[in-house]
C-alpha cells in the first residue's frame, strides 16, 4: 500500500517541483525565523525535492545534515555551511566532510506526501521515524515537513512505528500540528 502511495506521490511532487518559483523557500525562510539561534538539520536535495538550503543559509544558529552511517539505525547530524566541503553519500546526497556531529533541535524532513494529521510519507528506510524517536525521547525537537501543497493527502498510510511531525510548510505557508 505504501509502495502505491509513493509512486504517486514522486509524480505529483515533480508536476509541483516544476511550477514552484521560489514561494516554499520563502514559506520556510519565515517558518524558520521562529527559532533563531537554534542548531538546525536540513537536508540536501535530491530528485524533485525542495530545496531548503536558501532557508539554512538565512537561519543564524549552527546548521548541519543528515548522514546514514548504518541501515536501520537513526541519523547522525554533521556540521555543514555554505561552501564546506562534502563528499558522496548514501542515496545520492552529498554529505560535508566535517565529521563534527549536531545534535539538532528543529529539522526539515523532506518527505512525499502528508496528511492533516500531521503524518508523512517518506521514501520507506524509516531513518526520519527512527531519528525523530531517539530525538524525542532525549529532549525537545521540532520537525518541520518541507514539500509542495499538492502533497497532500487525505490521510498518508502509517505504521506504529512513523512519527508525526509538528508542522508542513509548503508554498502556501505554514500549518502547525
Amino acid at each position: 500500500m505504501k509502495e502505491a502511495a509513493r509512486q504517486a506521490a514522486f509524480a505529483t511532487r515533480k508536476l509541483a517541483h516544476a511550477r514552484d518559483e521560489g514561494a516554499a523557500s520563502s514559506a520556510l525562510t519565515q517558518a524558520l525565523a521562529a527559532y533563531p539561534d537554534q542548531p538546525l538539520a536540513g537536508y540536501w536535495p535530491i530528485r524533485t525535492e525542495p530545496d531548503p538550503r536558501p532557508a539554512m543559509t538565512a537561519h543564524h544558529g549552527p546548521l548541519c545534515l543528515p548522514v546514514v552511517v548504518v541501515p536501520g539505525q537513526p541519523l547522525v547530524f554533521r556540521r555543514w555551511h555554505p561552501g564546506a566541503a562534502m563528499e558522496p553519500g548514501a542515496f545520492g546526497a552529498p554529505i560535508p566532510q566535517d565529521k563534527t556531529e549536531i545534535t539538532p533541535q528543529i529539522l526539515i524532513v523532506p518527505l512525499l506526501a502528508f496528511d492533516a494529521r500531521g503524518y508523512r510519507l517518506g521514501y520507506g528506510g524509516g531513518f526520519y521515524d527512527r531519528t525523530l524517536q531517539a530525538l524525542r525521547a532525549a529532549g525537545p525537537v521540532i520537525a518541520i515537513g518541507f514539500t509542495y501543497g499538492a502533497q497532500e493527502r487525505t490521510e498518508v498510510p502509517t505504521d506504529a512505528t512513523d512519527q508525526p511531525l509538528d508542522f508542513i510548510v509548503t508554498e502556501a505557508g505554514i500549518r502547525a500540528f
